[in-house]
């Protein structure tokens, strides 16, 4: 059975003209791709499955990734159910020189496991057998809570 840590997935997009708005930041619909796109991969790595994007929750943007920054996504499977995989999704403007992270944006989306004739499939269960895994969980679920 796969464990959180397991689904860990880091990603980094350097953010160009193409991806950036009027106001040289890049654009929200950009950074939800990116997003999705790694919390499709978190997800399949913990289902061993194509999976589908099926919810995505309230998405804050809490401040601007400019042109020139690292976009920095991270993403992890938390929770999942039947053929449901609930991923907590973070993205940070990242300086490659120092290192410093400052979070840009937040949600949780879930994806639905499917099988070759894109029905929704069964998905193992999730374990916490680390102290880091059972972290990352409660920091997801107590996330997740305050922004319903």
């Amino acid at each position: 059975m796969p464990d959180v840590v397991d689904t860990y997935i880091e990603n980094r997009e350097m953010v160009q003209p193409n991806h950036a708005n009027m106001l040289d930041t890049a654009h929200g619909g950009n950074v939800l791709k990116w997003m999705d796109e790694v919390g499709a991969m978190s997800a399949m790595r913990f289902a061993g499955k194509s999976c589908v994007t099926a919810h995505i929750n309230q998405v804050d943007f809490e401040r601007p990734v400019q042109v020139g920054d690292i976009a920095l996504l991270k993403a992890y499977v938390y929770e999942a159910g039947r053929s449901s995989i609930k991923v907590r999704l973070q993205a940070f403007r990242e300086d490659l020189r120092t290192g410093e992270a400052e979070k840009t944006t937040e949600s949780y989306f879930v994806y639905v496991a499917i099988d070759e004739d894109r029905n929704p499939t069964a998905v193992p269960d999730l374990t916490y057998e680390s102290e880091r895994g059972e972290r990352l969980r409660e920091e997801a679920r107590s996330g997740e809570r305050t922004r319903q």
